[in-house]
């Protein structure tokens, strides 16, 4: 079992003795703690919380416990029940609320959960924000509520619409042109709540044709979530088989968006962004941000288009953070996460998706023609389990100097930047891993560059 405190949020698995793992002690703590944070921000002000969650097995216990810890705060919660986090995100903003608190433990798979923390502009908290809530949750500086200063609890179910309906809001987005191709669209959404937001949001944007595969929210993951291509060979079968023109996958709570072409191959997760990016550019002015972990081919995109590329720490916080200080009109992760600040601060699966095919619509392409316009690179996403004796900080810094001679950048763990290639090495945010992953223009140059990687790091262990 296992509890991970990190920029990402507070996730661990469920079930097992107090103390190890998710519990439901650890739930109400470092809620209690949260709102005790916001609380100090605005002492005179008796705060409003968003919360939502995604439909895995855990979830409806730990809403539970998350909402009554709040009330028990004093702080009034606007529940909107099975949602994205991509929504949630967008409800904090729409409702004026003082922050929220999504229950996702995102790509995991289901025995796990997490509680990811929202400020009132409906962004992650960053990273000293998260340790003060930490601190806090190992304190006793937390005092709930006497009786008669409670919170209160008011549902709003129908936000996965008003989220949509904004999409829709969006200049770049163009239902008319969508709805004249005619697409034919495979979603799989792994059994949670992208189940309920895809097929609405393509149904809305003028798709009558959508086939669905594990879209009903129960929580019982057909696959591993993680939407990668060896965990989704059901619909790159399906794509082709039912003459889609795309398949569309999301993560269990929404924020990650991976495509299938209409010959049944894989769009690839990194190129998500990419092209979203080059539609954004070509209409609007302005620079990109992807993490260091993303492929290069935003970089020459957004180069080739004569605007400025930045690339920040690994993380969704880091993402925003950097895009605000670069003005960049979009950006996101290679992980298939599109962040659209035109709607809000946020990696947004169903932005992505209505700009992704209002892109293909105009363009009048094929999703596999449209994937070809690209420059070509591979990316090899490999881990290294981590044990309690690894020094992981040291392995890094004899990484670092064994590659002195290249260009070697440490702000987060270590990335080598070779002429045509290039490899990052860091400890996972949000499992006990070295996430090693390598960039080469074949799959075979992206191979052997992990290899010889992995085979430094065993050296040095």
């Amino acid at each position: 079992m296992s509890l991970i405190k990190s920029i990402s949020g507070i996730r661990g698995t469920i079930g097992g003795p107090a103390g190890d793992g998710l519990s439901p002690l650890d739930v109400v703590k470092f809620t209690a703690a949260f709102a005790t944070f916001l609380q100090r921000q605005q002492p005179e002000k008796r705060l409003t919380l968003v919360v939502g969650r995604d439909a895995r097995l855990s979830g409806a216990m730990v809403d539970r416990l998350v909402v009554g810890t709040l009330m028990g705060m004093g702080i009034d919660v606007i529940e909107t029940g099975l949602s994205t986090t991509p929504t949630t995100e967008m409800t904090v903003i729409d409702k004026k609320a003082d922050g929220g608190v999504i229950i996702t433990a995102s790509h995991n798979p289901k025995h796990w959960n997490a509680l990811k923390l929202l400020n009132a502009r409906g962004e992650f908290i960053d990273a000293a924000e998260g340790n003060e809530v930490l601190r806090l949750a190992d304190s006793d500086e937390v005092i709930f509520a006497e009786v008669d200063r409670l919170g209160t609890v008011t549902e709003d179910l129908e936000t996965i619409d008003a989220h949509i309906r904004r999409v829709l809001e969006l200049p770049l987005v163009d239902k008319s042109a969508i709805e004249k191709a005619g697409f034919k669209v495979a979603v799989d959404a792994v059994n949670s709540t992208g189940g309920i937001a895809i097929p609405r949001l393509l149904r809305a944007l003028g798709v009558k044709d959508v086939v669905e595969l594990n879209c009903e929210p129960t929580g019982m993951f057909a696959h591993n979530p993680e939407p990668l291509p060896q965990n989704l060979t059901e619909i790159a079968s399906v794509v082709p088989q039912q003459k889609c023109d795309l398949g569309i996958v999301v993560d269990p709570d929404v924020d990650r968006l991976a495509l299938v072409c209409e010959t049944g191959e894989m769009f690839g997760e990194e190129y998500t962004l990419v092209t979203v990016a080059e539609y954004v550019l070509q209409h609007t002015p302005g620079n990109t941000v992807s993490n260091m972990s993303s492929t290069r081919a935003l970089r020459d995109v957004t180069e080739r288009m004569g605007y400025k590329y930045a690339a920040s720490a690994v993380g969704e916080v880091n993402v925003t953070t950097m895009m605000k200080e670069v003005n960049a009109v979009i950006g996101g992760e290679g992980n298939g996460g599109v962040i659209y600040p035109a709607l809000h601060y946020g990696r947004d699966a169903l932005v992505g998706v209505a700009l992704f095919l209002t892109n293909m619509a105009k363009r009048g392409l094929k999703a596999s023609e449209l994937r070809a316009t690209y420059p070509e690179y591979v990316i090899s996403k490999n881990r290294k389990d981590l044990t309690p004796d690894m020094d992981v900080d040291n392995i890094l810094r004899l990484m670092a100097e064994k590659y002195k001679d290249e260009k070697v950048s440490t702000i987060d763990g270590v990335k080598i930047d070779f002429a045509d290639s290039w490899a990052h090495l860091r400890k996972s945010n949000t499992e006990p891993i070295i996430r090693i992953y390598c960039e080469a223009h074949t799959s075979a140059e992206a191979d052997a560059l992990a290899k010889k990687i992995i085979a430094d790091i065993e050296g040095l262990l």
